[in-house]
């Protein structure tokens, strides 16, 4: 009887055995059938689009170059005595508008998952913001057009779509992924890659550049002006300082092209999606530190921090361009107060303003201070800080108009004003206390409101429900909750912060 029970025992195994390998060839099949299916797709979308390329070209002329508003800013004031000694009350404020920014979108994707393919080792090397980058990609790839009509555009699209530039897909998709590129970036990667293989300002670099974006997932449209190839890159926001023009209702700007008049391809790709100047994560760049920079508060000499910045996150931020979303300029201070601070720069910012935060606990303890001011005392801290080691100098001045900076490059340049200071001073209570925090604009001047919680008294303003203490680190030694004086509390908007 066991021997028999041991052969039936045997038999249904291997039966088992038989259906499962059968399931997983059927899966393997499924699999297969479905990354050719997927190949097909993506391999038929190019051909439409390259008829299209064919025959779809349609006049522009660019719309209007629209310049960053101009405003006259309101100067730094120094707090007077009087008012430092008066007793801080609570005082709501009236704001005129509240400006919710809107969740970033995930990036865009391939139409179809981009079929590896074997046997490419040669690497093309380039780099951006002064880091390595590498893909695969050999000089046999290199693509020529002969002359620019519409006809030899669409037979080198046709070459590009072949399998043999898969590989350059991946890679460039995972560059974005290993160092984490905003869309922006992940552009101006696509730009240097082209221009490094096919020569700076051609129209084959240009090409190429398109179909790399393209089938990455964005929206894009091809253009001829003047005898040379542009790529227009479609955006979510508005660029200020770049002709653009409007192709059903979505902005679309190019690089160097200042062409008045222009044919541009209307042909779309499927599931195409604008570009977002939104950066939610921190670039990973080759690091290339500064010189340490002291930042030494005026009146208090153990309020000193020593930091280096890093040179290729500046020339990032140096190379983004100004953008708001919609039509509301406002809204521009968002994105760079919102990008985060690069994490080298937190590692030796952050734990130097943690130590003042323990020490100033220890003698909340000693004195038997209320603790619910300790929250609020940081975030005094770290204003009075901003207010009183940081020069303070007009835009127009150093830049030759209005420049904001994100919280790196206020770490870095020798002078800021009142906008860079509150965006540095909401990305650090952000950081460092874990706070919500919101901007606050008047005409001529930016401040920043932190939610501190009801029990803390000033001037507030309330949004959605929770009460914000103002806090200025452009008005010189004033406490948190002190509005600056001559501010027009009728015509402020608050921008509320990620």
């Amino acid at each position: 009887m066991t021997r028999n029970f041991l052969t039936l025992a045997f038999l249904l195994l291997s039966v088992s055995m038989s259906a499962q390998n059968s399931a997983i060839a059927q899966y393997n099949q499924f699999k297969q059938q479905a990354l050719q299916d997927y190949a097909d797709f993506r391999k038929k979308c190019n051909a439409e689009y390259a008829e299209f390329l064919r025959q779809s070209w349609v006049s522009y002329e660019a719309g209007p170059i629209v310049s960053v508003p101009k405003e006259d800013e309101k100067p730094p004031v120094v707090i007077k005595d009087e008012d430092k000694k008066r007793p801080i009350e609570d005082t709501p404020v009236i704001i005129d508008e509240e400006i919710d920014i809107p969740a970033p979108t995930p990036q865009p994707k391939p139409i179809s998952p981009i079929k590896e393919k074997e046997g490419e080792v040669d690497r093309h090397s380039f780099a951006l913001y002064g880091t390595d980058m590498s893909v695969r990609l050999v000089p046999s790839q290199k693509i020529i057009l002969p002359k620019l009509d519409v006809n030899e555009i669409a037979k080198t699209w046709e070459v590009l779509s072949s399998d043999n530039y898969n590989n350059v897909i991946r890679d460039c998709l995972e560059l974005r992924i290993k160092h984490q590129l905003c869309d922006w970036a992940y552009l101006r990667l696509l730009d240097k890659l082209s221009s490094s293989f096919l020569g700076e300002g051609t129209n084959e670099a240009e090409l190429f550049k398109a179909f790399l974006y393209c089938q990455s997932g964005y929206q894009m449209r091809l253009a001829i002006a003047n005898g040379r190839l542009y790529m227009l890159y479609a955006s979510q926001h508005f660029i200020f300082d770049k002709p653009c023009w409007k192709i059903d209702n979505t902005f679309y700007y190019a690089d160097n092209c200042d062409a008045e008049q222009i044919k541009i391809c209307e042909a779309s790709f499927p599931h195409e999606q604008a570009m977002s100047l939104y950066i939610p994560n921190e670039q990973k760049l080759d690091p290339v530190k500064s010189d340490i920079r002291t930042l030494q508060s005026e009146d208090v000499n153990w309020l000193r921090i020593d930091v280096s910045e890093d040179e290729n996150i500046i020339k990032f931020c140096n190379d983004y361009p100004t953008s708001c979303i919609g039509d509301n300029f406002m809204t521009r201070w968002a994105m760079y107060a919102n990008m985060p601070l690069n994490n080298s720069t937190k590692e030796q910012l952050y734990p130097q303003f943690k130590a003042f935060f323990d020490a100033l606990k220890r003698s909340f303890e000693e004195d038997g201070t209320d603790m619910r001011n300790y929250t609020p005392a940081c975030v005094d801290l770290i204003c009075h800080w901003i207010q009183t080691a940081f020069v303070y100098e007009y835009d127009d001045k150093v830049w030759g108009g209005d420049r904001a900076f994100f919280a790196d490059e206020t770490l870095y340049y020798p002078y800021c004003d009142c906008e860079d200071r509150s965006i540095l001073l909401t990305r650090m209570v952000r950081d460092l206390l874990g706070l919500k925090c919101a901007l606050v604009y008047y005409p001529g001047h930016l401040a920043t409101a932190v939610a501190l919680g009801e029990d803390i008294k000033g001037d507030f303003i309330r949004i959605n429900g929770t009460k914000y203490l103002v806090c200025d680190p452009t008005y010189i030694g004033a406490p948190i909750g002190k509005t600056m004086p001559d501010m027009d509390n009728q015509s402020a908007k608050v921008i509320v912060l990620n």
